[in-house]
């Protein structure tokens, strides 16, 4: 008769040799690294030794007045036209949402036109506005005229330049507006409903803060592009920082480092604005399921990248 095996005998041997890993080698990276390094090394090499590119000019016009007063000037628009884009936008989202098919309506025709036509040719139109319209008057219709305006005195250089980048971007920003507040669950308006607030209460109180974390990322986008943009007033003439690199080499024939300087501090503010943007998002993006740290993280994996346990950091090579 035949004993039954005991636990000692059924229990399976485990082997506990350390298990030797050994990274993975992406050989490709680092070929792809070595060609970028001579890439760069080549352009750099050739951007500082290229005599024609005149660099004691590029210093002696850096902080020239006159680039100066153009990079003012600049900013100025930058500012003003995403401040008219900005409260303009969140106007034509608000009309495109509404439930009235008059103002439904008519946003979509703004944004139809504005995003249709090219913003040069709204600058032109503008700036030209007096060749149709002679003058601006306020009145009842097809009665009398209370107050007029001579159109070339009231519509300025600077004021179709306004005119021009803000409204065009308005028609922009309705689109990322309506966007952001689209991605705002149904329910909580439900809920605010329900709880007896207005549609306008619910819109500041619980929609906009939250669709803020949808809207900022494109808005900063914007704000870069705007900032690009504005060198588009060249066609009309009025004075920013394109107009005074062009009124400088005009004059000294130093074609290629005035423009090398006018990059320069295009460059610049544009870095100033993506820095600023960043602080601005990451502030928005309090109390989210998924904080900054962990979308650079999600970033780096999709990029390749092997992180240790526990977020360490410990990446294989």
């Amino acid at each position: 008769m035949s004993s039954s095996p005991g636990p000692a005998e059924t229990r399976q041997e485990v082997d506990t040799t350390p298990i030797k890993a050994v990274p993975v080698r992406h050989y490709g990276r680092w070929v792809a690294g070595v060609v970028i390094v001579f890439i760069a090394f080549i352009v750099l090499r050739s951007v500082a030794t290229n005599d024609a590119l005149q660099w004691p000019v590029v210093g002696q016009f850096l902080f020239d007045d006159r680039i100066l007063n153009g990079i003012r000037n600049t900013l100025l628009l930058t500012v003003i036209s995403m401040v008219i884009g900005i409260v303009g936008g969140i106007l034509l989202a608000v009309m495109r949402l509404s439930p009235n098919p008059l103002l439904s309506g008519a946003a979509g025709l703004y944004v139809w036109l504005l995003r249709g036509t090219p913003l040069i040719t709204q600058l032109l139109i503008w700036n030209f506005l007096a060749l149709a319209y002679s003058r601006i008057g306020l009145g009842i219709p097809f009665g009398p005229t209370f107050i007029s305006w001579d159109t070339n005195t009231l519509i300025t250089q600077f004021t179709a330049s306004l005119l021009g980048l803000g409204l065009n971007e308005a028609a922009y920003m309705a689109e990322i507006v309506r966007g952001g507040i689209q991605s705002v669950d149904s329910g909580q308006l439900e809920a605010s409903s329900a709880l007896g607030m207005s549609r306008g209460k619910t819109l500041r109180r619980i929609v906009l803060p939250q669709a803020m974390r949808v809207i900022i990322p494109p808005t900063g986008n914007e704000t870069v592009s705007m900032l690009k943009t504005t060198s588009l007033v060249v066609t009309i003439g009025y004075f920013e920082l394109m107009v005074s690199a062009q009124t400088i080499y005009a004059q000294n024939y130093k074609t290629v480092p005035i423009l090398i300087v006018a990059a320069l501090w295009y460059l610049f503010m544009t870095s100033v604005l993506t820095v600023v943007q960043h602080y601005i998002e990451k502030y928005f993006a309090r109390g989210t399921s998924r904080p900054q740290a962990q979308q650079s993280k999600w970033g780096a994996r999709m990029l390749g990248f092997r992180f240790g346990a526990g977020g360490s950091g410990g990446a294989s090579q």
